[in-house]
């Protein structure tokens, strides 16, 4: 670099203090340029005279990549002022002073002491400063510089990326672009040819080429088919330099995938397949597959199957498995070996999306032909119909054949002897009833019992027809078939009204005026729909008060023949109707009509009549009648039964105390002869007052009482033979006493009879007090009568006396 003279200088302004103002420069002429203050030349008072100026520089320039062992020589920067005398010091600063720039202090020479990239930095922007070595004072102002880095050509072009990937469809044209690839190069663009790039292909030819100035890689040769190559490796380069020889170049790879397109038709493998199946393979069931071939690949290779012909095209189907693409073939209806042994398919594959751009090469599709063929294998009956409707009279007899039916065997090879042997029976889970039965070799089908339409019209059973086998243990194959007996109608059923009529006649009602109109029903379905006439029952004591009129659409109407009903007189008439049907044998019946005499406005409205009436006329019938009674009824019962119960908590008892000092009837479970039995009663007692004595105090109320004791002579015997008389004055008695008790209480009137060694022991017979009587006699008695001798010791009657 030191041989290279700079052919630029920088020029630096210099104030000079001492002239007046003057600045000095670095001109290429070599010349000074001054200029004074006050426009005077110093010392004379002549004008000064402005000379032109050299041109002026601020910017050096370095070469990049410096390779020598020297520092490298930059430029000169001297001031005018600087007399050589190596009084003016030179001071630089900026960016890279002292680190990469230095200066010479004496002479101004600058020096680069590194290698400089200009990719790294390509201008670095300095300072200069000239003082006066001995002072330090500056002699010229500090000034600004640039020096800029000439590029060279050092940097190789580099693609966006090392590895390229793209695709192009196949077939496609010379020219279809596939993809863009692009490089870069750091040298300045802006100088020379350093940067300036040109593509080129090194690896691809023949197929793909690439445009040099952009980069774009298109198709280069046609028809370029994926099934034969799919994937393409490509090398390109770029080179700077403008390609010239010398310059640096980069390459990148880029991967080429052909994609697939619909260019090529389905192929069979092999043109006829064949299959072998048994006959009772059924409906839906799997056959085998065919399977077809295509050499594109995703949707360009799914494909679909058909039956585009055949011996019994209907008899199969094919369909397509999107899992697998082959195609499956299924039975469509039931084979028959010894109908048809085998059969012939031609069947079709085509692709399912075809590229009709792609037609015009060949038909894209194929054809093959499918041989089936049957085996024969050991059937169950198959019975001639798929189903049997058979008719039958419901007064048809018992053991009536109604009709047949029939099963064959279509084998045509006996597997074994007993091949054609069938036998028929009934489904019992059909024939519940056991209506029917069925000749179980002939198939003949009759009735068991008597038939009714009007209870069923239709019966549906299920005939079974098994075939057995040589051996005992063989599957026994079976079929059955649906049989559907229709009962036809016989004229067994008599007309009758189709509901309940009752009618109404006003009293003042006129001769001839309708008051009901009837119609009727019949069980029976004739052929030509129902008949019926109405008549009025022969010897009808009611003719002389109405009449039937038939209206000739199956409906009668009930007409008065006289006038002057009377509710008083008869207010109610029994009508009797005929009715008969159309059909052979004709059917009649008599039904009843009642016909209630009512009162009525003078507009013929119902106001009165009997009970029954006047409730239908208000709309309530015999049952809601009936209903309304009985609520009416459990009603007051349930009130009743309240009132009781509420009387019965009300009342209180009137002894609390355990002891009752009322009469009761003691029953002692003690066997004893005579009279001396307390269980016995002797009727003769009640005939013999004369025992009794008069007015006997009760034992049931306390006698020191408040009240008299009234005593009444007993009647004589011969005036009290009938005991009626007797009990029904002793309960006079009973009842007229002021002292009998204010609530009901038992009283006795029993008598131990005449003759009795302890006389009565009734308390009606007591004395007073116990006072008057002596017990003694009661220790004679026995043990029997010990507990009752203890209480009316005589020691104790003492203590009274």
């Amino acid at each position: 670099m030191d041989t290279i003279r700079p052919y630029l200088l920088f020029v630096i302004w210099v104030l000079l203090p001492c002239h007046g103002g003057s600045m000095v420069f670095f001109r290429s002429s070599g010349e000074e340029e001054s200029k004074v203050s006050g426009g005077t030349r110093a010392g004379t008072g002549a004008a000064l005279r402005r000379s032109k100026r050299g041109w002026m520089w601020n910017q050096f320039f370095l070469q990049e990549e410096y390779t020598g062992t020297q520092k490298q020589y930059v430029g000169k920067l001297q001031s005018d002022l600087d007399k050589g005398d190596g009084t003016v010091r030179y001071i630089l600063s900026g960016e890279g002073a002292d680190s990469i720039f230095t200066i010479e202090e004496n002479t101004g020479n600058l020096h680069a002491i590194k290698k400089l990239d200009r990719e790294e930095k390509a201008d670095y922007l300095l300072r200069i400063r000239a003082v006066n070595r001995t002072t330090g004072l500056g002699i010229e102002p500090e000034t600004e510089f640039m020096v800029k880095i000439h590029d060279i050509n050092d940097n190789e072009p580099k693609f966006s990326k090392e590895l390229y990937t793209a695709s192009v469809p196949e077939m496609s044209p010379v020219g279809t672009s596939v993809t863009q690839v692009t490089a870069t190069d750091a040298d300045d663009s802006s100088y020379g040819n350093s940067a300036k790039l040109v593509y080129s292909i090194l690896q691809g030819q023949p197929y793909f080429s690439v445009d040099s100035d952009t980069g774009i890689i298109k198709t280069a040769l046609a028809n370029m088919d994926r099934e034969k190559r799919e994937h393409y490796h490509v090398v390109i380069q770029a080179k700077d330099m403008a390609g010239q020889n010398g310059g640096l170049f980069g390459t990148t790879t880029v991967n080429i995938t052909l994609l697939d397109v619909n260019d090529n038709p389905p192929k069979f493998l092999q043109s006829t397949y064949q299959f072998s199946i048994p006959e009772s393979k059924g409906t839906g069931s799997e056959i085998g597959r065919i399977k077809a071939t295509d050499i594109d690949i995703g949707e360009n290779a799914e494909m679909d199957y058909s039956v585009i012909g055949g011996d019994i095209p209907d008899q199969f189907e094919i369909r397509t498995d999107k899992a697998t693409q082959e195609g499956v073939i299924i039975v469509k209806q039931p084979l028959d070996y010894e109908k048809k042994k085998e059969h012939t398919l031609h069947v079709q594959v085509e692709n399912s999306y075809p590229d009709p751009s792609f037609h015009h090469n060949s038909p894209f599709q194929d054809t093959a032909s499918v041989k089936i063929y049957l085996e024969d294998v050991e059937e169950p009956p198959v019975f001639e119909r798929s189903s049997y409707t058979m008719e039958v009279k419901e007064d048809a007899d018992l053991r009536i054949v109604i009709g047949f039916v029939s099963a064959t065997d279509h084998d045509v090879t006996n597997f074994n002897f007993f091949a054609s042997v069938y036998r028929y029976s009934i489904d019992t889970r059909t024939n519940v009833d056991q209506l029917f039965n069925i000749h179980e070799r002939n198939g003949s089908i009759y009735t068991q019992k008597f038939l009714d339409r009007e209870e069923s019209a239709w019966h549906n059973i299920s005939v079974v027809a098994r075939e057995l086998g040589a051996e005992p243990k063989s599957t026994q194959q079976s079929s059955r078939v649906p049989v559907y007996i229709r009962v036809l109608d016989v004229n067994d059923n008599a007309p009758v009204f189709d509901t309940f009529y009752e009618a109404y006649v006003c009293e003042y009602a006129k001769a001839g005026q309708t008051i009901q109109t009837v119609s009727a029903m019949d069980m029976d379905d004739p052929v030509g729909g129902h008949r019926f006439t109405f008549n009025m029952a022969p010897e009808e004591p009611a003719q002389s008060n109405f009449t039937v009129q038939d209206l000739g659409d199956n409906t009668a109407a009930i007409l008065t023949r006289r006038s002057g009903f009377s509710r008083l007189h008869e207010n109610i008439y029994q009508v009797h109707v005929v009715i008969k049907d159309g059909d052979q044998p004709v059917q009649s019946s008599t039904s009843t009509i009642q016909v209630h005499v009512c009162a009525c406005d003078q507009d013929g409205n119902v106001e009165l009549c009997s009970t029954t009436a006047l409730i239908q006329t208000a709309g309530l019938s015999t049952g809601a009648l009936v209903a309304i009674l009985l609520c009416i009824i459990i009603l007051l019962m349930i009130v009743v039964l309240f009132a009781a119960v509420w009387r019965q908590k009300k009342k209180d008892p009137l002894i609390i105390s355990k002891e009752d000092v009322r009469d009761n009837i003691v029953s002692y479970n003690d066997e004893g002869g005579g009279e001396e039995d307390t269980q016995a009663f002797d009727i003769g007692t009640l005939q013999n007052p004369q025992s009794v004595e008069e007015c006997k105090l009760r034992r049931d109320i306390i006698p020191e009482a408040l009240y008299p004791q009234v005593r009444r002579a007993p009647a004589p015997a011969h005036e009290n033979n009938d005991v009626r008389i007797f009990i029904n004055k002793k309960v006079y008695e009973n009842d007229s006493s002021p002292t009998a008790l204010p609530y009901d209480s038992l009283a006795t009137y029993a008598y131990e009879g005449n003759g009795s060694v302890a006389e009565s022991l009734s308390s009606l017979g007591s004395a007073n007090s116990d006072r008057d009587q002596d017990y003694n006699y009661l220790n004679d008695w026995g043990p029997r009568f010990r507990r009752l001798a203890d209480l009316y010791e005589t020691e104790d009657c003492n203590r009274y006396s």
